[in-house]
C-alpha cells in the first residue's frame, strides 16, 4: 500500500522561517499593540529566536 501523506500546516508554516541549520520564530507579543509595550520588550521583540531541538524534531515531519 501507499504511504499517507502527511500535510504541511500552514499555520505553523507561516510563523516559521527555515535556515540553513534551524528554524527562525518571532517573538511572542510582537505582532500587535505594541503602543502600550515599554520599548524594552519592543526592541527585544524584535530580535526573535530559533525554535529549540526538541520542536524542531517535533515539526521536522510537518514542516516541509
Amino acid at each position: 500500500m501507499a504511504k499517507t501523506k502527511i500535510k504541511t500546516r500552514k499555520s505553523i508554516a507561516k510563523v516559521l522561517n527555515k535556515r540553513k541549520n534551524d528554524y527562525k520564530i518571532g517573538s511572542h507579543g510582537s505582532r500587535h499593540n505594541t503602543g502600550s509595550k515599554n520599548g524594552k520588550f519592543n526592541r527585544k521583540a524584535r530580535k526573535g529566536s530559533t525554535l529549540s531541538k526538541a520542536d524542531q524534531s517535533r515539526f521536522k515531519n510537518i514542516l516541509k
